[in-house]
């Protein structure tokens, strides 16, 4: 067929133009050619469309209007639910594999091409893959007609809106689908050599300060600062946002380690050059061929991405050497975070409030308990704290939770007020509550739902908390006081500036640390400062909680400094309301006043 040849030559000087463009341009060459319409065989469409099928990514397709047939590019079928690549009676068969919300649309527009009511047929709209998903295309078409001026076939072609382009403008370098062609073909057993796969550190804020022209503009230099660094078997990939990747088939980590250093420093070099009209860094992570030499393509781009988002984490401006250890951390907590989610919805199934008495040591009674969250779950069984306490801050579930938590709290006071009608109740608060909710109007709330005394709730927050927004958290803990509500700093010893709030804030106890306790019982020092930090809070009429007592030894050498209140194993560990009740009635003369 001397027009296919035509095809050819034309595409090498027009690459602007569509596969769609070409196709009815050399179609129209033929009609042209034969100049009778009617010698015009169906099957000519046909056969240039399998000719053409291994030639593009885009799926060329045939409407024959009088045998009501369907004919496109058959390498669509190993993408979409296309039944076959040809087929009859096609408006009814689009069902199958064109989504439901778009198909009316779709009849409705083909219609008006053939009732000639538009010339060209153009439309977005979704057909679904094999695994059923929808994916978004552009369908576009033309109608061929007789003599007579009546709609014999439509031709056109279909692309995916959202399929990859192969290069990259702004960097000139080529994309993630080059990348693909080069790594599929080593049968995926890679014997040495690494993924290097670098970003720019905060990129957004340059897009965000300089526009995005000069953001294009950096995502160029940085690509030549890559470049001037590659030898001959190393390959350059731009992939998304700021990311790049090099591809070695060769070296080890140490050449792979020596790469990142010196694009690190010819990029220091380029910002100096500019006079340091912008500052970026840039990170990088590292993953060997050897350690996983039979993972698939789509595996080690997963792989290479966790390692780069590793090393931002760790704080930026370096690189990390992707560990299998780390990623299945990593899983675990996405997969946890997801069962949070669901437990959270599920009316807060798996957790469980646990509460721990608070001594006061002078008269050696149950003064007060802390409320401590648990959790448990089918997959993971019991989770620690400090594993699932973060998830829940991160995702801001901590939110609802929280407010879950101090219900049952102040329903604890009610539940408990024949045994112990004077206890108080320590609640913790994180700074993601007090930044992100109404957690002040939620406390008052569930006290007048409980009809609880204010003073018989002790609200801690962690001095972490304040590093993070400090005007706003004493504004919070000024409103607290001010309502009557009783403020505690947990953890202390652990924080920046620790006697600023005591001051500050003047709160009503100060709870001890277990490291800052354990380190006064070893170090004369740290035992003097101790000594001197509760004479202080003593002095400003605060109360003293030590925390984490857990012998008898400790216990009698913290009493020698005079604290007012001991929490820990010694005395309980944290448990259920049932068996709080049970420990209540069995000791009685230790635990009510």
């Amino acid at each position: 067929m001397w027009f296919i040849a035509y095809f050819f030559g034309y595409l090498s000087r027009h690459t602007r133009l569509s596969s769609f463009n070409v196709l009815f341009f050399i179609i129209e060459l033929k009609i042209r050619r034969e100049f009778n319409m009617c010698k015009f065989d169906v099957n000519d469409y046909k056969n240039m469309i399998c000719l053409l099928d291994t030639c593009i990514d885009d799926y060329l397709y045939l409407i024959d209007i009088k045998n009501d047939t369907y004919f496109i590019s058959p390498h669509a079928m190993k993408r979409f639910k296309i039944p076959s690549y040809e087929f009859s009676n096609p408006i009814e068969v689009h069902k199958q594999f064109v989504f439901y919300k778009d198909y009316d649309g779709l009849v409705l527009d083909l219609n008006k091409l053939i009732k000639k009511e538009k010339e060209f047929h153009s439309l977005n709209y979704r057909w679904l893959d094999q695994k059923n998903l929808p994916i978004w295309i552009n369908c576009r078409g033309r109608a061929i007609c007789d003599e007579d001026g009546n709609v014999n076939y439509i031709i056109g072609c279909v692309n995916e809106i959202g399929k990859s382009q192969m290069a990259d403008n702004a960097s000139g370098l080529l994309r993630e689908n080059t990348l693909r062609n080069l790594i599929l073909p080593l049968k995926e057993n890679y014997s040495q050599g690494f993924i290097l796969r670098l970003g720019i550190d905060h990129f957004k804020l340059i897009n965000e300060k300089f526009g995005l022209k000069y953001g294009d503009y950096i995502l160029k230099e940085t690509a030549k600062c890559l470049r001037k660094h590659l030898a001959k078997h190393q390959h350059l990939y731009k992939v998304v946002g700021d990311e790049y990747i090099i591809i070695d088939l060769e070296s080890r980590q140490e050449e792979a380690i020596c790469l990142f250093n010196n694009i690190r420093n010819e990029i220091s070099q380029f910002i100096e050059s500019i006079n340091y009209n912008v500052y970026f860094t840039i990170s990088a992570g590292i993953l060997l061929f050897e350690d996983y030499p039979t993972s698939s393509y789509n595996t080690m781009m997963k792989w290479s991405e966790f390692a780069l988002n590793k090393a931002k984490k760790e704080g930026k401006n370096r690189y990390y050497v992707y560990n299998e250890a780390d990623y299945q951390v990593a899983l675990r907590k996405t997969e946890l975070t997801k069962i949070l989610h669901k437990a959270v919805k599920d009316n807060f199934e798996g957790f469980e409030v646990y509460f721990q008495p608070i001594i006061d040591v002078n008269k050696l009674v149950f003064y007060s308990m802390e409320s401590l969250l648990r959790f448990h779950c089918d997959e993971f069984g019991t989770v620690s704290p400090g594993e699932f306490i973060p998830l829940l801050e991160e995702s801001n579930l901590i939110i609802p939770v929280g407010k879950w938590v101090l219900e049952k709290s102040l329903q604890a006071l009610v539940e408990l007020k024949d045994l112990c009608p004077h206890i108080l109740v320590h609640v913790n608060l994180s700074y993601v509550q007090v930044l992100k909710s109404q957690a002040l109007d939620d406390i008052i709330d569930i006290i007048n739902q409980y009809q609880v005394e204010k003073n018989r709730l002790v609200i801690e927050l962690t001095e972490s908390g304040f590093v993070k927004s400090d005007e706003y958290f004493s504004r919070f803990c000024k409103k607290i006081k001010d309502r009557g509500i009783l403020l505690a700093i947990d953890d202390f010893g652990t924080g920046y500036s620790n006697f600023h709030y005591i001051y500050k804030l003047n709160p009503d106890y100060i709870k001890i640390d277990r490291q800052l306790m354990k380190n006064a019982l070893t170090n004369e020092y740290e035992n003097i400062l101790l000594s001197y930090i509760i004479d202080m809070i003593h002095g400003v009429e605060g109360k003293i909680c030590i925390e984490g007592i857990e012998k008898k030894d400790e216990l009698n050498r913290i009493l020698k400094m005079n604290p007012d209140y001991i929490q820990g194993f010694y005395y309980s560990r944290p448990c259920s309301l049932a068996k709080l009740k049970e420990k209540i009635r069995r000791n009685f003369v230790l635990f009510c006043e």
